[in-house]
């Protein structure tokens, strides 16, 4: 009797220990292989946001200094950089304008984009498929060939150092990657409702209006997000189109007008950089939850 009851908690002891080690061991592998990868990974995507920040603030002698002050910290934080570029440079005429182009660009390119993507997705005429793919291939043309003949066309509308210009030519490339975007999203929406609303006498732009699009909402969120970002960050057109210190966009301006020769100022310029990011990052988190639905193409039949 004392055998098989030793026996037993043998037994159950090996059973009990065995779950224990696998968790262990399940635990140790998606430590490896799963949460130091993704720590690495926010570590160096938040890297230059944090060394961006540290040298707002940092005073000039502790920017050239490593050997007295630590390059990774702020000894005496200041508020001179950021008084220097608000106060000293024409920074907030250049937010406001890479703002006001950013949002005509993008109002104007989800416009066009919705109208292209719905007669592509939608309408089913022949060749839309081919179209559809044209559209997408003229994405892929680099800017830097794109600016040279629009430039030319810049000039002879007499639109040469005007804001105007780029809210035009910023579409060449935000249409056809919000055209591509929204074809994708309006596959998700079932056919069957705007069928339905065919039979009871709707028209074409009324489906548009009242159906389609209060279910696109979250890929209009999506797209947009993407025109504005790709809009505030634009460089290369709003170099070579806007020349006076007040049309420039911050991109270009707290280049050119920040560095003077071979004289950086480090300060204003991590300062203008980590501003000009500031609303980006805010309009991101307020549409974030439709962004991610967006990317699922979350609709409910």
């Amino acid at each position: 009797m004392t055998e098989a009851t030793s026996a037993t908690e043998a037994t159950f002891a090996k059973s009990t220990d065995a779950p224990e080690h696998l968790s262990w061991d399940s635990g140790l592998r998606r430590t490896i292989t799963v949460y130091i990868p993704l720590a690495l990974f926010v570590i160096g995507l938040l890297f230059p946001f944090y060394w961006m920040t540290i040298t707002s603030f940092k005073p000039d002698h502790e920017m050239y200094d490593y050997k007295q002050f630590n390059p990774f910290w702020v000894n005496s934080p200041t508020l001179n950089n950021i008084k220097v570029l608000l106060f000293e440079t024409r920074y907030p005429q250049w937010l406001i304008t890479t703002m006001s182009v950013a949002a005509a660009s993008t109002f104007l390119s989800v416009f066009s984009s919705v109208l292209a993507a719905y007669a592509i997705e939608r309408l089913r005429f022949t060749g839309a498929k081919h179209v559809g793919l044209a559209i997408y291939l003229a994405y892929m043309v680099p800017p830097s060939i794109l600016f040279i003949p629009l430039a030319t066309l810049i000039f002879q509308f007499g639109l040469f150092d005007n804001p105007i210009a780029l809210v035009l030519t910023y579409p060449t490339f935000l249409v056809p990657f919000c055209t591509w975007l929204l074809i994708g999203y309006f596959k998700s929406i079932p056919y069957e409702l705007e069928e339905c609303a065919l039979i009871d006498g709707a028209s074409r732009l009324q489906i548009l209006w009242r159906i389609t699009l209060p279910l696109a909402v979250p890929g209009l969120i999506s797209a947009g997000i993407f025109a504005f970002t790709l809009s505030w960050n634009e460089f290369i057109y709003a170099l070579a189109f806007i020349q006076s210190t007040e049309n420039k966009t911050v991109p270009v301006a707290i280049l050119t007008e920040l560095v003077t020769g071979d004289v950086y100022q480090w300060g204003a310029l991590m300062a203008g950089s980590l501003l000009g990011s500031v609303p980006v990052a805010i309009i991101y988190s307020f549409f974030v939850e439709y962004y991610v639905s967006s990317m699922t193409g979350a609709v409910k039949e």
